[in-house]
């Protein structure tokens, strides 16, 4: 395992075949799909064609990477990369941290400087961005103290149980990010 991708309560890997079951269940969890904008249940032969897309980020234009605690070596989420640009060195960033029993106990944070300083360091990416609802406090929060700096607003995008929710596009150069002590 190379060591850039080991943080304080987790490590990150590739998504590998066995990871399916996972996947599976956190896709088709109805809880996410406000977040991920997923409209229809996915079925196994759609999670492993994923899987095979996330292992070839240069063609794909996404990578998906495991969240696994340390301790326990259970799975508690993914990262996800998408819309690499590898020429232009950029990428849209997401995560989620599948179960509840698992969030607010710090793991966003540890997964997402680690994905962070695997895209400035292996990657070579030079900014990152990040679309959030505006009412994901929790979210807002994350990116906010990573530095990544609010670039704008859409309006009313998203349409959630009859209510519109505005969008926030977050923005971090990590030619300028400096790394957390």
């Amino acid at each position: 395992m190379n060591q850039a991708l080991i943080g304080t309560h987790l490590y990150l890997r590739a998504v590998e075949v066995n990871d399916a079951s996972h996947l599976f269940i956190w896709e088709n969890n109805p809880s996410n799909w406000r977040i991920s904008q997923t409209e229809v249940p996915f079925s196994m032969h759609n999670i492993h064609q994923l899987i095979e897309q996330f292992s070839n980020p240069r063609a794909s234009g996404q990578l998906r990477l495991m969240m696994v605690h340390k301790q326990s070596q259970k799975a508690v989420g993914t990262i996800d990369l998408y819309d690499i640009n590898f020429k232009h060195g950029f990428a849209s960033v997401g995560i989620l941290i599948a179960e509840e029993a698992h969030r607010g106990q710090g793991y966003a944070e540890d997964a997402m400087q680690l994905c962070i300083d695997y895209c400035k360091e292996h990657l070579d990416l030079y900014n990152l961005q990040c679309f959030v609802h505006a009412d994901n406090t929790a979210s807002l929060g994350l990116f906010r103290k990573l530095n990544f700096r609010e670039v704008g607003m859409r309006k009313e995008w998203y349409l959630y149980r009859d209510a519109r929710i505005d969008e926030i596009i977050f923005q971090l150069c990590l030619k300028n990010h400096q790394k957390k002590a």
